[in-house]
């Protein structure tokens, strides 16, 4: 989809407020067109030395349609704020639902706090996207019945309004293709500053040691020299434009001052009618300098929505083959099959897994190990279905997996992957993400069994204590059994935990592997973790290597 689509379909989706906003246009352009009219009477009256009723109506009528022409105004302010709130709302949703709903290899090369940054463009949309509409279609209406009205004191004013009418669709057809694309890439590398100055403040530790701190000043530099060069190139379409615009505006004054000038020297127009054809070319003017301005406005607005885009177009999970999936997950015994699958990232040629077949049955308890880029993440997001297999299939309870309800399969699994921390809000948000379901009493009692309790109470504000984002408040060891209470809370018939006593000391961590692997417990458990003490506890060992399974135990 091209910026120029995306633009329309903005218009389509908000059509009704959009309609308003062109007939309150159309109302304020006719009647501001309109005073001219009646300014041009009253001065034939008081040409003609004549005070008289007619005149102070005259009088009357002018000031009661500049006071109308503001009613219109408010009411077109209320509804470009009813469409700047609806476009905000809009996007912060559609943000919200599809950043944990794109498809892994659509960002598999994207930085996705990078990609979240798009929707700053939001800003730029909601304030250019009202003004456009409101500022654009009036200046354009009052252009075209400027020359319609001219056109009433004699024939000539059509003439020269086609002419301008055609200059000024060549101007912004010569010019729009330009400053487009100067646009487009002067917003990829405002992008390319933002990020790495993100990058600066996500690792500004390590940017405290000097040659980092002159290497991160040596990349701002050149990326902010990019920005400015291409910056620089839009600028150029801008200031062309610019000279256009004087040009064009030194091309209306001058023709119909001339005009109207001759028209009344010929005694073909009267004073009155050449001070309100005087007026009408000053609203003209006036609607020409909008339209340009304009023009740069319009610039910023696709851009924006194109930045948007990129979010936006990303492919989304497919939620079951069939919409009326019947598929759900019961309270009967689970297994999972996993057969011949393989997998490979979308800029590799080589299998990060081939050919892993596999059965889990309700209450295993499997550790997964191996050497480094053995493919033991991959197998552990394959089964807990994060990833999608390259190639083979996933069974659960005998039935293809994708025909079950991917939400319902979610909620009824707990995963934690290396990459989870903690989000901003207080702890008990953290754990229950405000879930009505979870009481207070299971908090308590699954904070006891993760020994958090004492912790808790250590806090002057217990579970209404804050986390930032990353929850560097608290130590890393308290923060992975905050995570492990988010994972158990719902209580998962399926858990899928990668390494997630790495930052316990030794007697913590083998208390929560004790907990953890409790044949007691209902779930089903896939670990990816290190030490002895895991294959003790767990039921089945799975070795990888060479990115195929060496061995089941």
């Amino acid at each position: 989809m091209n910026p120029i689509e995306r633009f329309k379909n903005l218009i389509v989706i908000d059509k009704k407020d959009v309609t308003q906003l062109l007939i309150y246009a159309v109302l304020a352009g006719l009647i501001s067109l309109s005073i001219p009219l009646g300014i041009q009477s009253i001065i034939n009256f008081i040409q003609a030395g004549q005070i008289s009723t007619s005149w102070i109506v005259l009088v009357f009528i002018v000031v009661i349609g500049v006071a109308f022409v503001g009613v219109l105004k408010i009411m077109q302010f209320r509804i470009t704020e009813n469409l700047q709130q609806k476009i905000f709302v809009r996007s912060s949703f559609e943000f919200a639902y599809r950043f944990p709903k794109i498809k892994f290899n659509q960002i598999y090369n994207e930085s996705p706090p990078e990609l979240a940054n798009r929707f700053f463009d939001t800003l730029t949309v909601q304030k250019g996207f009202s003004k456009l509409i409101l500022e654009v279609s009036t200046a354009a209406l009052q252009i075209l019945f400027g020359i319609l009205l001219l056109s009433l004191y004699h024939s000539f004013f059509i003439f020269f309004g086609i002419l301008l009418l055609t200059l000024l669709y060549f101007i912004f057809k010569i010019n729009f293709n330009s400053g487009l694309n100067t646009s487009l890439k002067e917003s990829k590398y405002k992008y390319k500053v933002a990020h790495w100055l993100q990058e600066i403040a996500r690792n500004h530790l390590s940017f405290k040691n000097n040659n980092l701190f002159n290497f991160s000043l040596n990349k701002n530099d050149i990326l902010v020299n990019e920005y400015l060069s291409h910056r620089e190139s839009h600028f150029k379409v801008l200031r062309k434009q610019f000279i256009q615009l004087i040009g064009f505006k030194i091309l209306i004054t001058a023709g119909l001052l001339i005009i109207g000038g001759m028209l009344v020297l010929n005694q073909q127009m009267n004073i009155g009618q050449f001070v309100a054809a005087e007026i009408i070319i000053i609203t003209i003017i006036s609607a020409v300098e909008k339209l340009f301005y304009g023009l740069e406005l319009f610039y910023d607005v696709t851009t924006s929505l194109e930045k948007l885009g990129t979010v936006v177009d990303l492919e989304l999970e497919t939620p079951s083959q069939n919409a009326a999936s019947h598929y759900y997950l019961d309270d009967e015994p689970i297994s999972l099959e996993a057969k011949e699958i393989s997998f490979q990232f979308p800029d590799s040629d080589v299998p990060v897994l081939k050919d892993i077949s596999l059965t889990l049955k309700k209450g295993d308890r499997l550790l997964i190990h191996g050497e480094n880029g053995s493919g033991k993440t991959t197998l552990l997001r394959l089964l807990a279905r994060l990833i999608e297999p390259s190639t083979g299939s996933i069974f659960l309870n005998d039935t293809n997996i994708k025909k079950y309800c991917i939400d319902d399969f979610r909620d009824n699994i707990g995963v934690i992957t290396i990459d989870d921390s903690p989000f901003e809000g207080t702890i008990f948000e953290n754990i229950t993400c405000n879930n009505p379901n979870v009481t207070k009493k299971e908090v308590a009692q699954l904070l006891d069994k993760l020994k958090l309790t004492d912790l808790i109470k250590s806090l002057p504000l217990g579970l209404d204590t804050m986390m930032i984002s990353e929850g560097k408040r608290i130590n890393s060891a308290s923060i992975q059994k905050i995570l492990l209470a988010r994972c158990l809370i719902t209580n998962p018939k399926l858990l899928f935990l990668e390494e997630p006593v790495e930052k316990l000391d030794k007697y913590s961590a083998g208390e929560i592997i004790d907990f953890l692997t409790d044949p007691k417990n209902p779930w089903t458990l896939v670990v990816i973790a290190k030490g002895n003490y895991w294959k003790e506890k767990c039921t089945r060992i799975l070795k990888l290597e060479n990115n195929t399974i060496k061995s089941i135990k």
